[in-house]
């Protein structure tokens, strides 16, 4: 194999003698002779989506081919709990601070007085936002079940 200094001079030529090698190790032969490929011409043409001889508009816009016309109805879904009394505080904390921040002259207190209270008021509500999350397992709950869906 003859290289250069940044390879082999002849790419092809080297490449055609590797596998040349590589062939007379018997790397690469099956042990069965594989059939001979038909050329394009004689393969019968494809027929429809994915050879199986339906169109593909028939496949996705047909009818159901089970012919089972019934359709999952979900349940209704349950009703959202009411509001309570907490909930009303902090949607006001977070309704007076968007005021305040964003229309001061609105409550008729300059810039330099509602934007700290504004940003206070959204604190507010953003804290007892947070200390109304529950945490652990439902008033009434054994604590030794396990894990509850």
């Amino acid at each position: 194999m003859s290289r250069g200094k940044d390879g082999p001079e002849d790419v092809d030529a080297t490449f055609a003698e590797i596998v040349a090698d590589l062939r007379a190790e018997g790397v690469g032969l099956l042990d069965e002779e594989p059939e001979p490929v038909e050329p394009e011409e004689k393969k019968a043409p494809d027929r429809g989506w994915r050879g199986g001889g339906t169109e593909w508009d028939a496949t996705m816009f047909g009818d159901d081919p089970s012919g089972d016309n019934e359709h999952y109805v979900p349940p209704e879904p349950p009703p959202l709990p009411r509001p309570r009394k907490g909930a009303f505080i902090v949607l006001l904390f977070f309704v007076i601070g968007l005021v305040l921040l964003i229309w001061p002259n609105v409550l008729g207190l300059g810039t330099t007085l509602a934007t700290p209270l504004g940003i206070l008021s959204l604190a507010t509500a953003i804290a007892l936002l947070l200390l109304r999350v529950r945490q652990g397992p439902p008033d009434g709950a054994d604590p030794n079940t396990g894990a509850q869906v």
